[in-house]
């Protein structure tokens, strides 16, 4: 039987199979006194926390072990997929510890959005969705915004007292923690030591200056997360990189827009009306007549239709129907974006993968 060795820095079994997975170090690595996995080097050296999945078990120890602490947990999603990146159930596993609560990727929304508009919306779902945060605010990791308040937070509800970090896969976590790291210590190199306390779970310590630390958590797979149903190479369609473009469509009764080949949303009636459409602006939207929207899909999925499914493959879809009964709706495909529906009366009805979640809500924009 081999010999099992595990990360010197996180603790987590080293394999040398998989450099996307969990553990991983280059089989030369083996040969030196210290072995720690590729994720825990990227730290030391490059101070880059990178994202790795984990099963739902896990993810539950997780939660277990952090409502067990005195700490500030810090809640990460994605403002453009904020039902899609929301950690069920997070509420009862915090204890009483306080959740400041991070709208990440505010540059994608576009500029004409208020801010505290936003900060108010994200309040209120937080509250339908049984999370009453401590504070709410917008960032964007990527281009840096907001980081110095976030910091300033930070600091200001932790009390001295340890930081946990939480969120799903995409949501801009390792780029959030990578840019506080910055902030909170300049341009020096961090962490010189060669020890991180970790445990099998990979969470990640990074010190802080009162000996208490800010802990990474790994990024959490939410299932109905629509990134689940797409091959890796056609991620790029659906994480929007920049502000993302509406885009209007007069509509009559019975037409049918293919959003690639993800999703499609059925017109049904209510006469001759607008839909706005917020996706990534890599997404091809197709408009069709209902009639033939069926077969359209069966000869077309993954090529005029694109992206689809593994391999571009039709996805099995799931069809779900609604009277929009007020003004100012969205219609969100969980991952992909939505749609606004101005005005009340519209019979409409959308077809996500099965698994996927489309829902309704009060208008973000």
């Amino acid at each position: 039987m081999s010999e099992i060795i595990t990360c010197d820095g996180c603790g987590v079994h080293i394999q040398t199979a998989d450099p996307n997975a969990l553990g991983y170090a280059p089989a030369a690595a083996l040969e030196k006194e210290t072995v720690v996995c590729k994720r825990c080097f990227r730290l030391k050296h490059y101070n880059e926390v990178q994202d790795v999945e984990l099963t739902d078990d896990d993810f539950l120890k997780i939660l277990n072990t952090i409502g067990g602490t005195d700490s500030l947990i810090v809640k990460i999603v994605d403002i453009f997929d904020f039902n899609g990146s929301w950690l069920p159930g997070l509420h009862r596993f915090a204890g009483k510890n306080p959740v400041l609560l991070i709208g990440n990727k505010s540059d994608l929304l576009p500029k004409s959005v208020k801010k505290e508009r936003v900060i108010h919306w994200m309040r209120h779902e937080a509250s339908q969705l049984g999370l009453k945060p401590i504070d709410v605010l917008l960032t964007s990791a990527s281009e840096g915004k907001a980081i110095r308040d976030a910091a300033d937070a930070i600091e200001h509800y932790r009390n001295g007292r340890d930081v946990y970090v939480v969120g799903c896969t995409n949501v801009g976590k390792s780029t959030f923690i990578n840019r506080i790291i910055q902030e909170i210590t300049g341009e020096g190199d961090i962490i010189t030591t060669s020890h991180f306390p970790g445990t099998t779970l990979d969470m990640i310590e990074i010190p802080l200056s009162d000996g208490h630390a800010l802990i990474d958590t790994p990024g959490i797979i939410n299932r109905h997360q629509m990134a689940h149903f797409v091959d890796k190479e056609n991620l790029k369609y659906l994480l929007p990189k920049k502000e993302i473009k509406p885009k209007v469509f007069q509509l009559n009764e019975e037409q049918t827009l293919f959003f690639g080949g993800l999703a499609r949303f059925d017109y049904l009636s209510g006469g001759r009306r607008s839909f706005i459409c917020h996706l990534s602006n890599e997404i091809d939207i197709h408009r069709t007549k209902l009639e033939k929207a069926d077969a359209l899909y069966e000869n077309h999925a993954g090529e005029l239709l694109k992206p689809a499914g593994h391999g571009g493959a039709p996805l099995e879809f799931v069809r779900q129907e609604w009277t929009v009964k007020e003004a100012k709706t969205d219609i969100v495909f969980s991952g992909l974006g939505w749609i606004t529906v101005n005005e009340p009366g519209a019979k409409v009805a959308a077809y996500v993968p099965k698994g996927a979640a489309v829902t309704l809500r009060k208008s973000l924009i």
